[in-house]
């Protein structure tokens, strides 16, 4: 049985299969029984018959004393001559068809001659195939049935399960407010399920209440010394700074922006609210592109690391939310930029995606779908991150309905593709 079966199906075929079981053995057992009596029987009477005719009858002459459907040969007896079909016969009952008839044989040898005894058994044969008619007719009655009672029965034992996980999917349930379920069943494994699904709702709640604190604690906490970093850089940028000192500034300011993004897009993915998804803004992936480039295109040159903007097709004048496709580009950027040590970095654009490749040390094939997973980092990992960057990508273009794939570039390096789905999660220009 094909255990991936609806449960409720699963009884229905588990209680139709018992009753074939049980009843075709007992409408087996009759057939058997019934045969067993017939030739035991049968047999008993024309045994008590022969011995009548051969120890009674015949020594005194007399004819043979049987009923009309029974009739006696002899071999020894030219009146009594055994019939050619019936010759051939071993001692003892024998059932015997001849075209549409059917005979009870009964064979005994005495003293070398050979007696038979032949009873026709249409009448019985009749009553006989009657008593299979109904025995067969109760045979598939008691299958249909046994579905019917099946159905009602797996229904009836299923209801309170279909109503347990109506219980468990309903989205109230997530509510700290929400009742509890085992009180409405009995005290039997339904209601123990109903407690063990209790338990962990419970857990649940109090894990979405946690993160619901903890993204609350980030918005408030961690905004506001962002706050103070941005405008205090703001000032420092209107003093008269040596060379070194604003570039040292510059990178203050655009670590003080990412770090903004990303408490935005961790608040965002946390709270999982679409409403929120436009709080960031929306800007064209031209515009993102052309910002990322500013801000790149020293750090690449600073390592000798040829980058470029290339523009395969014009890009779709399509709005994305800004913080996320500006953190998904920038940890691309940043990837490639630690894992490159020579050569180029090309960004490409597209009219609905963009490429990402690099010239440096590559990712095995075999590990190209890991590096999406959070806190995994290649065998030549580099710096002090610790693995969520490439898995923060994955979750921001699930949460977009975007796709990233990565390949090998050949002869070295890698190749990230973002296709942008721009029918979802985006505003079209008008």
């Amino acid at each position: 049985m094909n255990t991936k079966q609806p449960l409720e199906r699963r009884i229905i075929i588990a209680f139709t299969v018992m009753t074939l079981l049980v009843s075709g053995t007992f409408s087996l057992g009759i057939v058997g029984i019934v045969h067993f009596i017939e030739e035991h029987l049968v047999s008993q009477e024309l045994d008590r018959q022969l011995h009548v005719v051969v120890h009674e009858d015949l020594p005194k002459g007399h004819p043979p004393r049987l009923d009309p459907e029974t009739r006696f040969y002899a071999s020894n007896l030219e009146k009594f001559a055994i019939p050619p079909q019936f010759n051939q016969q071993e001692p003892g009952f024998t059932e015997v068809v001849d075209g549409d008839e059917a005979f009870y044989v009964y064979m005994q040898e005495i003293n070398g001659v050979r007696y038979v005894l032949v009873q026709e058994q249409d009448e019985f044969e009749q009553r006989e195939q009657a008593l299979f008619n109904v025995v067969l007719a109760g045979f598939l009655l008691s299958i249909v049935g046994a579905w019917v009672l099946g159905r009602f029965m797996a229904r009836k034992i299923m209801q309170p399960v279909s109503r347990l996980a109506q219980q468990v999917q309903h989205r109230d349930q997530l509510l700290p407010l929400a009742p509890p379920l085992a009180p409405e069943y009995a005290d039997d494994e339904i209601g123990h399920l109903a407690a063990a699904f209790d338990r962990t709702l419970s857990k649940l709640r109090s894990s979405l209440e946690r993160e619901k604190l903890f993204t609350s604690d980030v918005s408030h906490e961690l905004r506001t010394p962002l706050m103070i970093i941005a405008s205090s850089c703001e000032l420092l940028s209107e003093a008269n700074l040596s060379e070194k000192d604003n570039t040292h500034l510059q990178r203050i300011q655009r670590a003080s922006e990412e770090m903004h993004d990303l408490v935005q897009t961790f608040l965002i993915l946390a709270r999982s609210k679409p409403e929120e998804a436009i709080l960031g803004g929306q800007a064209t992936l031209q515009k993102i592109t052309d910002a990322q480039v500013e801000q790149w295109q020293p750090l690449f040159t600073e390592k000798n690391i040829h980058f470029q903007l290339c523009t395969a097709q014009p890009p779709n004048q399509v709005f994305y939310n800004a913080i996320f496709l500006r953190t998904v580009l920038s940890n691309l950027l940043r990837n490639a930029l630690h894992y490159t040590e020579q050569g180029e970095v090309i960004l490409t654009l597209y009219s609905d995606h963009f490429t990402v490749e690099d010239t440096g040390i590559g990712i095995p094939v075999g590990f190209q779908e890991n590096i999406f997973e959070p806190f995994t980092r290649g065998e030549n990992a580099r710096g002090e991150g610790l693995g969520l960057g490439l898995s923060l990508v994955r979750r921001i273009c699930n949460h977009q309905g975007w796709s990233i794939q990565v390949s090998t570039r050949t002869p070295t390096g890698s190749c990230f593709r973002v296709l942008l789905d721009t029918k979802t999660d985006t505003l079209k220009k008008t």
